[in-house]
Formats: structure tokens, sequence, C-alpha cells
């Protein structure tokens, strides 16, 4: 793209022997402002032998600098469970098919990496050739083993690659569906979620204006978080957690303002950063000083708002910020290990219109375990509290249903009944309508799907081409799922999407080995929700 501008050494190569195509399945608009993908694009380009070209779900295939056939390796990321569906047209759309099986030597070989594969990759584990399991900081490695072993024949390059033990090859695997067990040569095996430091912070590599976040050097502060919620995949999947130093945030600072005057930080929480308010007061007064910076940043931890936090945003153009409180009282607050009590939500929100913001956005859930119908009215009538407090503050609350994600505490919890959920949703849009406050409810029928594949197995595969290849919405899920239970092909789909899984049981992803073991899993549930939970 000509807007480009590149904030490292890049290079037009024309000699080399190893071409990628790192694939985002979004458009280029989103891919752009995703620092995940472009910090892994920008590792790989940085690598004298290899050419590397960015595909996005809106590229056309006729405007590509290679051909399908030219490409060695083929990578996607996956960051939710149905970007399935835009990996699939991708594909299609390069000629590709869809399952590994049926892919020959001409075809690149095909990686996935992101939370969803790592967290449970069997659902999808038939499509792709190798699942990179954690951080995305060992590709050179990877590709390097690739790179130089390209004379072999596909299957033993594959090979090369599982003898690493550090990314899952599905093809040299079979799974049980009665025992539930992934195993290698009939043996059970394990992969190690990569772990990587951060060294530096991760931040953006080329500003463009046609990007979600047009022109925004966005710096990560943190990886993981250490609230730990007994639900949030983002947490346990990444830990331990990692703060990027106080000195490398301030050179970047300087490095972004240098090209653009917004910036942004990213982080599952980003004000558990140690020196977090010093890193604002050091963009504050350069606004006092006469800079124009406009500063975004994700969730805030609600706990640990300060007046230097909110002053700095609003000196820096933000007018609203997001804090997440999770359930509407203390109770089960406690429960999900969200430690954060109604008297600080309250002080929060004074701390936020004191210092100059005009709203703010809360997340929360319903449906969590333990969750009644008093924790329900407790949310509303928490809202009703802080509208009366606070008039003229602008609260809109977000609410998203409880999915059981695996390698967390609750991934053995059970999910409520989708009618039951609904209900939930109706009481809460009825009351918060009648406070005047906005509430945004998710779809619990796409939260159900989310769970399904949460927690589903190598089962899922079949039924998510079919889906694919019938019209991929709401509908197809549910009547493609419907057929082939009938078919004896699937369980019932509250199996892997509602049903409370047992400790004892083997589950089909027990073969990926994060920071957290099971065992630890199973103690922080009974903690959390007793000797029962």
């Amino acid at each position: 793209m000509t807007d480009e501008k590149f904030l490292y050494q890049h290079t037009i190569k024309e000699d080399t022997n190893f071409n990628i195509w790192t694939t985002f399945p979004g458009i280029y608009n989103f891919g752009m402002s995703s620092l995940g993908y472009m910090s892994i694009f920008k590792t790989l380009d940085l690598q004298d032998n290899y050419f590397v070209e960015r595909i996005f779900a809106d590229t056309d295939p006729h405007n590509t600098q290679l051909s399908t056939k030219e490409v060695d390796v083929m990578s996607f990321s996956m960051s939710f469970e149905i970007d399935f569906l835009t990996i699939f047209k991708i594909m299609e759309k390069f000629n590709i098919p869809l399952k590994s099986k049926d892919r020959t030597e001409e075809h690149p070989i095909i990686f996935v990496g992101g939370p969803v594969v790592t967290a449970n990759p069997e659902p999808f584990c038939e499509f792709f050739d190798v699942v990179m399991i954690g951080d995305g900081e060992n590709i050179v490695d990877l590709m390097e083993c690739l790179r130089t072993n390209k004379a072999l024949p596909k299957l033993e390059r594959l090979k090369k690659l599982d003898e690493l033990g550090i990314v899952y090859v599905p093809a040299f695997t079979e799974y049980d569906t009665k025992t539930k067990k992934v195993t290698k040569n009939g043996q059970e095996f394990e992969i190690k979620k990569i772990c990587s430091n951060l060294p530096q912070c991760v931040t953006t590599p080329i500003l463009t204006e046609n990007s979600y976040f047009s022109n925004t050097y966005i710096i990560e502060l943190v990886r993981g978080c250490p609230q730990k919620c007994g639900f949030c995949l983002a947490s346990y999947l990444n830990l331990p957690i990692r703060f990027a130093s106080y000195e490398q945030i301030i050179e970047n600072i300087d490095f972004g303002l240098q090209h653009t005057n917004k910036i942004a930080f990213l982080g599952a929480l980003i004000s558990s950063h140690p020196r977090f308010d010093d890193i604002c007061k050091y963009i504050y007064d350069k606004i006092q000083n006469g800079e124009n910076i406009e500063l975004s940043v994700s969730s805030l931890r609600a706990d640990s708002i300060s007046p230097q936090v909110v002053q700095t945003l609003v000196a820096a153009g933000q007018k609203h910020t997001t804090i997440a409180i999770e359930a509407g009282s203390d109770r089960l607050r406690k429960i999900i290990n969200k430690n954060l009590t109604e008297e600080q939500i309250f002080e929060t929100v004074k701390i936020a219109k004191e210092n100059g913001l005009k709203g703010l956005k809360i997340y929360a859930m319903i449906g969590l375990p333990t969750e009644t119908q008093k924790d329900i009215k407790e949310m509303v009538e928490l809202a009703k509290k802080l509208k009366k407090e606070f008039k003229g503050f602008d609260l809109t609350f977000s609410f998203a249903s409880f999915v059981p994600k695996a390698h967390t505490p609750f991934e053995f919890c059970e999910r409520e009944d989708t009618k039951k959920l609904e209900k939930k949703y109706e009481y809460i849009k009825k009351q918060f309508h009648s406070l005047g406050i906005k509430a945004r409810c998710s779809s619990v029928k796409w939260d159900y799907i989310q769970a399904l594949f949460s927690r589903g197995d190598r089962r899922l595969n079949e039924y998510a081409e079919r889906v694919y290849h019938d019209v991929g919405n709401l509908g197809s899920f549910k009547q493609i799922y419907k057929e082939m239970k009938k078919q004896k092909l699937l369980p019932d789909g509250d199996y892997f999407a509602r049903r409370e899984i047992s400790f004892e049981e083997t589950n089909p992803w027990d073969f990926i080995k994060t920071f957290t073991t099971k065992e630890d899993l199973i103690k922080e549930n009974k903690r959390l929700l007793g000797k029962n939970g």
C-alpha cells in the first residue's frame, strides 16, 4: 500500500529462497491494527532469507506478488472461534483444499496460531498442518526448520517440525472419542505452551491511515493479567504475567511520537503495570508542554484508576474509558476471583467524573457459576445507585454470557440454559431501559456456539466444514448440528457447550501444557466454588 509507513528497516527482497504468506482472517483495515499479527509479519520480514507477503480477507488473488504455488508457508492467526469461516473463505479463494489430507506437495504448509487454538486446537486440527502453541516469538526457529529442509517431501518437513516438540502437528496423532485422549503412535504426549519474555515492547511496525486505529502507534505494556478471574482465558493462557520495562515504554513513546501523534496502550490489564501512573504522567507532562497527543487505552482496572490516569486520558482527548466489574454483587465477584467491592466501583466512577471523563463503559457477565436472580437484581440496583449518585455521567453497560474456556478454573463448569440466559437479558434490558441506562447484550445463541468449540473435540472438524459450505449463519450452525447428531456423528450439543465436566475426566485439550497444571485449575475451582463446585 502506498500510504504505509514502515517504522523498521524494511527492504525489498529479490533474491530469497523461502516465501511466506502471513494471513489475517479479516479485512486489511482490521489486520493492520492487530498488533500480534503485525509483529509476526515484522519478525519474519526482518529475516534476510524470507520473502513475506501479507494476505487479508479482502486481498485480490490476482494482485498478490506471489502465486499460491510459490508460497512455502501460509500462516493464519485465530483469535475467535468463528474465525474459521473467514479462514476457509481465504483458503478457497486461493484454491487451497481445506483439509490437510487433501493438500499436495504443491500447496503451502498451513500454520495457525492464536488463543483459540492454543487453548484447544482439536475442533480445527484437520485443517492445519501445524498449530503453534503459545506466543509467536519462536516463529523464526520454526521457519528455519522448514527452510533448511525445503528439499524434503512435505511429510518429512512436518516430521522435522514435530521433533522440535514445541508445535502440534495433528497429522501424526490420533483421537479416541471414548477416552478423549489425543495420542501419538499410541502413546500419550504433551506440548508445552511457549512463554516468551518481553525483552522489549511489542509495537506497531507499520503506520497507515487505512487501519481501524488510523495512524496509531500501539505499545504492548503487559502480557497476561494478575487478577486471574476464574473464567478468563486471557489471564490463564498468558501466565505468568509479564511487564515491558518502564524504560522501554518511555523510549517507544518517544519513538512513536516522531511519526504520529496517536499512541495506544495494549494489554489485558494495562493499569496493572507497576509504573502505569508514571507512564501516564510522562504523557501528561508532554501535553502540558504543548505537544498534541491522542492516547487510547484498553480496559482499565476498576480499583486502580487514579486521578493521574484520568487526567492524562482527558488531556489526550479521551471522553470515555472502560472498566470491567463482571458481576453485580460483591458475593459473586468474590466467587469468580474479581476482588472488587461496590465501594471501589463507586470510588472509580467518582474519580473518573471528578477528573474530567464524560462517561464509562462497564463490562459485565451473566450466567456465571452460582449466579442467582438476586445477583442479577443487584446488578440493576448497582446501576440504579450509580445513576443517582453521578447525575449527568454517561454509563453504558455491556453484557456477555459466561462461556466455559479450556485451561481456566471454570473449564469444568456448567453453562446455563439458553432460554434462561435470554430471560435474564430481557429482564436486564427492561430494567436498564426504565433507568435510562444503555445496556448492550451479546447474542446468547452465538455465545453457545463459542462454548461448543471452546470445549469441543476432533469431531467438530467435519461440522465446521459443513457449516462453512452451507450458509455459515446461526441457522446453519443449528441445522447442521441437528443433522450430524441424527447421523450419530456428534453427541448432543450440550455435551460440549453446557454440561458440567467432572474433575476426573480426560479432556481433548489436556495434552496442551500451560503454565498452570490441570491440578492447579481443579484446586482453584474448588477454592472459588467450594468442594462441590
